[in-house]
């Protein structure tokens, strides 16, 4: 038995678990794609307690000198790539058993531990008659959302949802278990806004609510004929110069390679209880296949279907902008994805979703983040290609295939001089590196951080997965 996993059963006990038992078994089959689900760990430790992470951390770094003692970390294992939140041959913490919601006195501050999902935070603050800004879908988990930035339905209120930290519970690569906040270790604080599994395993974020009742949800699915108006309505929304700060949007083409048929779709939010807000209107107007409105609750609304466990991929890019950059979009799409149909099928979700200044403008409050973006920077959007598809035999050929039509939209984007620096580090495949996007003042502050907090560079070698801080050439 591996001398890590070892020592964590003697120091640990039942939280941690071995092949063929059923808290391993549990873990595996909670990740959402299949690459993470098939990695094997020598062992699985869940904790329930924040000591007990500073434990495993400080028994990892105690026996350094073994191969087992590479840890993974995972949330609610929705990054698909493999090896992001799992391990072959190491060390998978899965935080899903710190998952304890509470609130202070005023419910002001929800404190929220690591491996909780958003629909845990939204059902818990919804009687108090507040929320948070967390995932849209609320099975995703708030640690590893949150450490990368985080889109929300409420980030044109209150920004990414990392702005929405007032502390940080953490365990550095000491094993030391500490908080990081304005007053306490604030270019820590800073640093995990954006900064990933680079500097520490959270075990609890503290986060600001704020008043929320009902709101507005309307999907809209519409012919793929009908894409010029559909992308009208959404870089109006996208581009507006006074920006609605309660409105959401997703727009999304969904393309299954088997029918060869394309759609889109939309998933627009009103976070007021506005039935047919005016934001909306023009979206609204375009004619459709089929088309919702009703009011609900933001717990409601995240009460998504768990999605089957199946191959993943994510890769990211975002633009300014533009009705005719998303049919240059669209048309680099179907060029390169139209007549590729792999064996058993590949279906492809590419979503756009505002990213306005006004949103950005929240990025300075509270100490900062280190995401490189401001009001400055002006309205964008970011494309999420993502695909899904069965058999292992058709991973290589589905990867190449969305590596080509990234590049080709990227293309198109840049031709049209509207293709942005930033890249969401929520949305980006392994290839990519969104931490550079940041600028290299916010990268150079990270390495700083990074050689203060974890001056071995443990999880820089030891927790191999996820993006790692570009290191100086």
């Amino acid at each position: 038995m591996d001398i890590c996993c070892t020592r964590l059963s003697a120091a640990l006990g039942a939280q941690v678990s071995f092949a063929g038992q059923a808290p391993y078994g549990q873990t595996s089959s909670s990740f959402w794609s299949v690459q993470e689900a098939t990695l094997a760990p020598a062992c699985v430790v869940r904790p329930t307690a924040a000591q007990h992470v500073a434990a495993v951390v400080s028994i990892a770094l105690s026996s350094s000198s073994g191969e087992g003692c590479r840890l993974a970390v995972k949330g609610q294992g929705h990054a698909p790539a493999a090896g992001f939140a799992n391990i072959d041959g190491g060390v998978t913490v899965d935080m899903a058993g710190l998952n304890r919601v509470a609130v202070n006195h005023d419910a002001s501050v929800a404190s929220v531990a690591a491996g909780a999902s958003w629909l845990d935070v939204y059902r818990y603050l919804e009687p108090f008659g507040v929320a948070v800004a967390g995932g849209r879908n609320g099975l995703v988990g708030v640690g590893g959302l949150t450490v990368g930035g985080g889109i929300s339905h409420l980030s044109p209120r209150v920004g990414w949802a990392c702005d929405n930290v007032v502390n940080f519970e953490l365990v550095l690569a000491s094993g030391r278990l500490t908080n990081a906040n304005e007053t306490d270790q604030p270019d820590l604080y800073r640093a995990l806004k954006g900064g990933a599994n680079n500097l520490g395993i959270v075990t609890r974020f503290d986060l600001a609510t704020f008043p929320q009742g009902n709101l507005s949800a309307m999907t809209t699915a519409n012919d793929i004929q009908e894409r010029a108006g559909v992308f009208d309505a959404f870089s109006a929304i996208a581009n507006a110069t006074v920006f609605d700060i309660y409105a959401s949007l997703v727009t999304g083409l969904l393309y299954n390679s088997t029918s060869q048929r394309w759609l889109i779709s939309s998933s627009a939010v009103y976070t007021r209880p506005v039935l047919e807000p005016a934001v909306f209107a023009r979206l609204a107007a375009v004619p459709s296949i089929a088309q919702s409105f009703g009011l609900t609750s933001l717990a409601a609304l995240a009460d998504e279907a768990p999605n089957p466990q199946m191959y993943w991929f994510f890769a990211t890019a975002t633009f300014a902008p533009c009705t005719e950059v998303m049919g240059d979009i669209f048309d680099a799409l179907n060029t390169t994805l139209y007549a590729f149909d792999p064996a058993g099928g590949v279906v492809w979700n590419i979503a756009f979703e505002p990213l306005p200044s006004i949103m950005l403008a929240r990025a300075g409050k509270r100490g900062g983040n280190i995401l490189g973006l401001g009001p400055t920077d002006g309205n964008a959007f970011v494309v999420l290609l993502s695909a899904f598809w069965s058999r292992p035999s058709s991973t290589a050929a589905v990867t190449q295939a969305a590596r080509r039509a990234l590049a080709e939209i990227e293309s198109r984007g840049r031709a049209r001089n509207l293709l942005k620096r930033f890249r969401y580090l929520n949305y980006a495949g392994p290839f990519q590196d969104p931490i550079s996007s940041y600028g290299a003042d916010n990268v150079e502050f990270l390495r700083h951080v990074g050689e203060k907090y974890d001056p071995t560079g443990f999880f820089q070698s030891h927790v191999p997965g996820g993006f790692k801080i570009p290191q100086r050439v």
